[in-house]
């Protein structure tokens, strides 16, 4: 039988470690890795940070860096790299969640909801990453 590699996480980029960590924990219900909780002092320079799921198993990583060039898309003058699709239930939920990654921190890049096939948004994160939120 072949062994075949297992995808430990997606790891982002950021230049706000812990507020894109936050991000994504909040809007995806995720908890940190043992460890990479937020420090009880107001010091904070974590530069990997790991988000797993309530069984422990690793989702998204988040890596520090100096700077970061944010996607043009739609245009492809800096093209979107990567981005995560991320699917709800109804219509309803789409909008609640919507409402929520705004009020994390994100912004609208694309209303698509008019399409009746795949109504969906692109949304970017604080840090400009696209994220697509879609009906499944």
């Amino acid at each position: 039988m072949d062994e075949y590699p297992w995808l430990m996480h997606t790891a982002i980029d950021t230049t706000d470690c812990r507020g894109l960590a936050e991000f994504y924990r909040e809007l995806l219900g995720l908890q940190y890795r043992p460890g990479d909780e937020p420090p009880a002092d107001a010091l904070d320079d974590a530069d990997w940070l790991v988000l797993v799921d309530s069984d422990g198993r690793r989702k998204l990583a988040f890596q520090q860096v100096d700077r970061l060039e944010p996607t043009t898309w739609p245009e492809h003058d800096v093209p979107m790299q990567m981005h995560l699709d991320l699917s709800v239930s109804s219509s309803a939920e789409l909008a609640r969640h919507r409402d929520r990654a705004i009020a994390l921190g994100a912004r609208i890049v694309l209303d698509r909801t008019g399409d009746e096939d795949e109504p969906l948004y692109v949304l970017a994160d604080p840090s400009g990453h696209p994220f697509c939120l879609l009906v499944r």
